[in-house]
């Protein structure tokens, strides 16, 4: 186990769960059905529930989040509908990042090698100008570099280096992004 793993055993406490009820009667109710230019709305009852969300964010409401209270949304992000975001540990999106349509950022895992298959969970994080494009996956304790492309339906198991485009399951090094004014 590394120091960043946490382990959370075979459940979550009562206070998480009743927390989560809470959070998906509210997530239906008022998220889910918002009109698309609400963001500042959907700002709002995030940080209603612990969210850390910076300015300018624009999360839309057909995305899924398992517990705003583990997000962190720096300045000017975008995650676009269909998008999961798995936080059964930590997320955080950093200024300019983009998650892309039916992406699915998962933080949580089981330890196959022991009895049970307890879960834990890792830390992700997209870094800023990074770009995580449709229906990719990004493992648990993946760090996406700064102004990264992880290309649509690839599967990050690791690292992603600064300002490189991966592709494939599992992802691999393609190119170097460059931009162009």
């Amino acid at each position: 186990m590394h120091n960043e793993d946490t382990y959370t055993g075979a459940s979550f406490s009562i206070k998480n769960r009743t927390t989560r009820l809470v959070w998906n009667i509210v997530y239906l109710i008022f998220f889910k059905y918002s009109p698309r230019p609400l963001h500042n709305w959907r700002s709002f009852l995030l940080r209603l529930f612990g969210a850390k969300i910076g300015k300018g964010v624009h999360i839309y409401p057909k995305v899924k989040i398992w517990a705003p209270w583990n997000l962190e949304v720096h300045d000017e992000v975008g995650v676009a509908d269909g998008a999961d975001l798995y936080s059964q540990g930590k997320i955080i999106l950093e200024f300019r990042s983009i998650v892309s349509q039916r992406s699915y950022i998962c933080t949580g895992t089981h330890d196959f090698t022991l009895k049970g298959h307890p879960l834990y969970t890792k830390s992700i994080k997209i870094s800023k100008f990074a770009w995580v494009a449709a229906e990719a996956f990004v493992g648990p304790g993946v760090t996406v570099g700064e102004g990264a492309v992880v290309g649509a339906r690839a599967a990050v198991f690791k690292n992603v280096e600064p300002w490189a485009v991966v592709g494939g399951n599992p992802a691999k090094f393609i190119k170097t992004r460059e931009i162009k004014d």
